[in-house]
């Protein structure tokens, strides 16, 4: 696994180890104002980020998963809302009135306060902290009674033969890489919007029904249960022949401005798409449009890796999710398609002097704070149980896909995430997850079989910020350990690995988990 994407075409004809070679340059092209690593640097790091043989102590720095931006680890549901612990006492304000806008509601326009105009017409959520509940993790609908505002469904068809090729699709054509080709809804756009401002009909209520599926294990059993989503009440006639949905609940937010400052190179080290060293882990790098840089780049964000950059990803949440406009998607009406021409026509909040209804500043706070957002300090990471689990953790393959540490670049201007050792527990590759997670929507280069690995940093404090322990990307698992049931694909050995293991190591292996 331990391979890079050049390495693992050696086998291949040289103009396609050529082309190759020119798309990892393209990826590892910095867009942070990196300082370049010294040869002596670089050893340094490949030391201290190899995988550690020893589980009878808690690795050095291993309880601080962020280095010098790891936040006190807190008991109430505000753990993961703390400032990166590296931020000056002005950055600290600047991610105070990030955090401002990140829990203000927008109203619809026109109206009386013009900095908080532009609501939908058509959204999810009239605020960002609406999804993002305390800065953690969302969950599908319990019951008939709960609703869907943490989670989106998302929504694409299969391209029409002969569609014109987009940006992206033209350069992973030009390098051999292009996958399946989508396009949105020609109605209902990228993903189901279940609201709309007075006089406009949402687009559809979103439904979950559930199918349980025993799971034997050694010594114990399971039942996972099994999503069927639906769409009633569709507001603007019948989706598109060959419409596939996808259920999306929204992640934690901790650590993305660490995550965004791993130099791409060290991603890519971790890719094997053809599993040349027979592992049978074959990571792939997810290619994406940067709207913001104008140019192909590695995708980091996302369950699928569909965004590059936290100011990608932010600015696409703002237009889908609550249809407020940017100067990265500056359209007004969201995702509102050409067949809903009320929705186009209805007022919007770009009129004034912001230019878009977040202008560069609004989306500048916004981005800073979710850049910032501390990761917590390990808990018990010394404790025998989680020293136990960890060793089984690492002898299950794991590590292979939720590989453990990296080290940042050195970053001018940008001290809280530079030059940090940190242990996200992913490599944030795609990866081949089986039929049971399966959600037969291809995006970008990903299948419908091909998830993002999830940062584990956090992970066992959702019951404490959120009230429920609902994970993967579409809140399925009810538990860590379903979580882990559910894994197939290249992840099926690791799987069966844990199915095998003692009651007493897989609760371990769990303790470990909830550790970090």
């Amino acid at each position: 696994m331990r391979l890079s994407l050049i390495a693992s075409l050696f086998c291949l004809a040289l103009p396609v180890l050529a082309v190759a070679e020119e798309m990892v340059r393209d990826l590892s092209r910095p867009f942070l104002p990196v300082v370049p690593r010294t040869e002596a640097e670089a050893a340094r790091i490949a030391d201290v980020v190899a995988p550690t043989v020893d589980f009878a102590a808690a690795e050095r720095f291993e309880a601080n998963p962020a280095g010098a931006a790891t936040v006190r680890a807190r008991t109430d549901a505000d753990a993961f809302s703390l400032p990166s612990a590296s931020l000056s006492f002005e950055e600290e304000l600047e991610f105070k009135l990030g955090n401002g806008l990140f829990k203000k509601l927008w109203v619809s326009s026109p109206s009386s306060t013009l900095a908080s105009d532009g609501l939908g017409p058509l959204y999810n959520a009239r605020s960002c902290q609406r999804c993002h509940l305390k800065d953690g993790r969302g969950h599908p609908p319990e019951g008939a009674e709960d609703d869907a505002v943490s989670m989106v469904l998302q929504l694409s068809v299969p391209a029409p033969e002969g569609a014109e090729l987009t940006q992206i699709e033209a350069y992973l054509q030009a390098h051999g890489a292009l996958g399946a080709r989508t396009r949105p809804d020609p109605v209902y756009g990228r993903q189901i919007q279940d609201f709309g401002l007075a006089g406009m009909a949402a687009e559809a209520r979103v439904s979950v029904t559930w199918e349980e599926i025993p799971v034997a294990m050694n010594g114990e059993s399971a039942s996972l249960r099994k999503p069927t989503w639906a769409v009633a009440d569709l507001g603007y006639g019948p989706l598109a022949e060959g419409a596939m949905l996808s259920a999306r609940v929204a992640p934690q937010m901790i650590g993305l401005g660490l995550l965004e400052a791993i130099p791409a190179a060290d991603i890519l080290a971790h890719a094997d798409p053809d599993d040349v060293d027979g592992d049978g882990i074959s990571g792939r790098a997810q290619v994406v449009w940067s709207a913001g840089h104008k140019r192909p780049m590695l995708g980091r964000f996302g369950w699928k890796a569909g965004m590059a950059t936290v100011r990608d990803q932010s600015a696409a949440a703002f237009s889908g999710d609550i249809g407020i406009s940017s100067p990265v998607v500056p359209d007004p009406w969201g995702d509102c398609t050409l067949a809903q021409g009320a929705c186009r026509a209805a007022p919007h909040g770009d009129g004034d002097a912001r230019g878009q209804e977040i202008d560069a500043t609004g989306l500048d706070l916004v981005v800073f704070y979710a850049r910032n957002l501390g990761v917590p300090t390990r808990r018990e990471a010394e404790a025998p149980e989680v020293l136990n689990g960890k060793r089984v953790f690492y002898e299950a393959g794991c590590p292979a896909c939720h590989v453990p540490k990296f080290v940042t670049d050195r970053l001018d201007g940008q001290t809280a995430q530079s030059f940090q050792l940190i242990w996200p527990h992913t490599d944030l590759l795609l990866h081949d997850m089986g039929e049971g997670l399966a959600d037969y929507r291809p995006e970008g280069r990903a299948t419908g079989r091909e998830w993002r690995t999830a940062p584990l940093w956090g992970i066992g404090l959702t019951p404490q910020l959120n009230g429920h322990s609902t994970y993967l990307h579409d809140g399925r698992a009810r538990s860590l350990l379903e979580a882990v049931l559910w894994h197939g694909g290249e992840a099926q050995p690791a799987r069966d690995h844990v199915t095998r293991l003692t009651p007493q190591d897989r609760a371990d292996l769990i303790r470990y988990l909830e550790s970090l």
